[in-house]
């Protein structure tokens, strides 16, 4: 009851002040018109007809409009119609300007707060659907990561329990390899990690993106930088842009999606040659590419490869596709205005986003 009232104090004092500005405005220019030499008296009524019209349109209900209509129809008769300030009601014409001034009034104001309606039930209809769709993002999220959590921790449950076992009597070389297998899972789940924590970032309502002019050289490069501490073998080959270009972003982010992209590169490509990191400069968007010499993407699976659920094709690698990784770079990108696509050539395929270069 407390909010109720609030609320419709809030009104009062809107509508109240909506209703005494247009008034007096309309007031002060029907004078300054109605004391121009030649000026036809004939035009005061159009100027308040004008006005109710927008006290319809701004105000909410029915009593700002009638109040004015009222007040309209008072000041004709008092400031412009003669004999001068001084209140005539058997003027000819004038219960019918009355009429048609409240009638004017009522009808704006019922269509108005018709629609008003309307689109508060729609902005709460898109709402609900917006919710429903992040709802089932996150439920999709949720799966991946029980999916994709369940391999590397079994396998490091598995080997840490071989290791711990001295009736296996494991060589020094199996031992390495069990370490190894450990390792790689271990930091597999710390890149799981950063990635929930990223889309976490976003999907928050209470939290927007901190958004500031970076280097996109700099992103690429330290990109590159942190895949290499991961992965020291990888053979990544860096084209920088020509021109110093600053992209508003959240540099933490981007930086996690071209991990991600150089990752599933590395990891899928099962090609010797170098996967190729390189942007693009247009008018109004920066585009960077991470491009490989692998085993491709199939037409079908180009409009789904984004979805949380979905693995790269004809891939010998363990259970561990694509997993989030991809889905959480489109989460990313999205959230600052952007695109991400991939796509083929003819050795392989190329995943690359779009950035706008102003907010």
């Amino acid at each position: 009851m407390k909010l109720i009232k609030n609320i419709l104090k809030k009104d009062f004092a809107r509508n109240t002040i909506i209703t005494f500005l247009l008034m007096t405005v309309a007031t002060i220019i029907s004078f300054v018109l109605f004391y121009t030499p030649n000026f036809s008296p004939s035009v005061i009524a159009p100027i308040y007809i004008l006005v109710l019209i927008l006290i319809g349109t701004y105000t909410t209900g029915y009593l700002p409009g009638i109040i004015a209509s009222v007040i309209s129809v008072i000041c004709i008769n008092f400031l412009f119609t003669y004999p001068y300030f001084q209140l005539n009601f058997t003027i000819t014409g004038y219960p019918l300007t009355f009429i048609v001034m409240l009638s004017i009034s009522l009808i704006i104001s019922t269509y108005m707060t018709r629609f008003k309606k309307q689109g508060i039930a729609l902005a709460e209809k898109e709402k609900l659907i917006a919710e429903g769709e992040k709802e089932k993002m996150r439920a999709n999220l949720l799966r991946s990561i029980s999916h994709d959590l369940r391999t590397p921790l079994t396998s490091i449950i598995g080997a840490s329990s071989s290791l711990n076992n001295d009736s296996l009597n494991l060589s020094k070389e199996e031992r390495t390899h069990l370490m190894r297998n450990i390792t790689e899972d271990a930091a597999w789940l710390l890149n799981m990690v950063e990635n929930i924590l990223s889309v976490t970032k976003i999907q928050d309502d209470n939290r927007t993106l901190k958004k500031s002019s970076e280097p996109l050289e700099e992103i690429m490069s330290d990109s590159v930088h942190r895949v290499k501490r991961r992965i020291p073998d990888a053979n990544i080959q860096i084209t920088l842009p020509d021109e110093f270009v600053l992209v508003p972003m959240d540099a933490l982010l981007i930086e996690q999606v071209i991990i991600n992209l150089l990752e599933n590169a590395l990891k899928h490509s099962h090609s010797k040659k170098p996967i190729e990191l390189y942007a693009t400069i247009e008018p109004k968007t920066v585009t960077v590419y991470v491009k490989d010499y692998g085993i491709g993407i199939s037409n079908d699976k180009k409009d789904e490869i984004f979805k949380s659920y979905t693995r790269r094709n004809n891939s010998p690698d363990r259970d561990k596709g694509m997993g989030i990784g991809l889905s959480i770079c489109q989460t990313i990108i999205e959230a600052h205005n952007g695109e991400i696509h991939a796509d083929t050539h003819d050795e392989g395929s190329v995943f690359y986003f779009s950035l706008p270069k102003e907010d």
